[in-house]
């Protein structure tokens, strides 16, 4: 029942957009493209903006001892918006709209000591930078033949 649910929906969805388009372009004529036309680059500013806030966002986050989680998933919505305004139709758009107008995108960088999305493990990782290949131990030496060809 679900999955005929979703169908639906997925199948309504462009039926609706097309056909709320035509009855606009019908009814305003040339404003309807100019429209699609602004909404789209907006939507794909959008996209970039936030594509480099979020990196802004990690790196802060990672510098202040957190977990990115937080910036990766605050900025996943305004993406999704984004891609929703590029789409061309007004069902995507007010979707797109309502993303946007939703809180919790803004949120600052999370030290490491907020327990809502530190896990329980810890990963370390060593950034050596460029930092000289350190030369291998008798146990990283694997035997076997060599041959020169010229």
């Amino acid at each position: 029942m679900r999955f005929i649910f979703l169908l639906l929906i997925l199948l309504a969805f462009p039926v609706a957009e097309i056909w709320i388009l035509a009855e606009l372009a019908a009814r305003y004529g040339w404003l309807v493209l100019v429209y699609l036309v602004v909404v789209g680059i907006l939507g794909w500013r959008l996209i970039q903006d936030e594509r480099n806030l979020l990196m802004g966002r990690m790196m802060q986050t990672l510098q202040a001892g957190g977990t990115p989680v937080r910036a990766m998933f605050g900025s996943a919505k305004n993406l999704i918006a984004g891609v929703l305004l590029i789409i061309p139709g007004v069902v995507s758009d007010l979707i797109a709209v309502v993303l946007l107008l939703l809180p919790g995108g803004g949120k600052q960088p999370v030290a490491a000591n907020d327990e809502e999305f530190v896990s329980r493990e810890t990963i370390y990782s060593e950034y050596r930078g460029n930092a000289p290949a350190e030369q291998p131990t008798a146990g990283d030496v694997i035997e076997g033949e060599y041959r020169r060809e010229d």
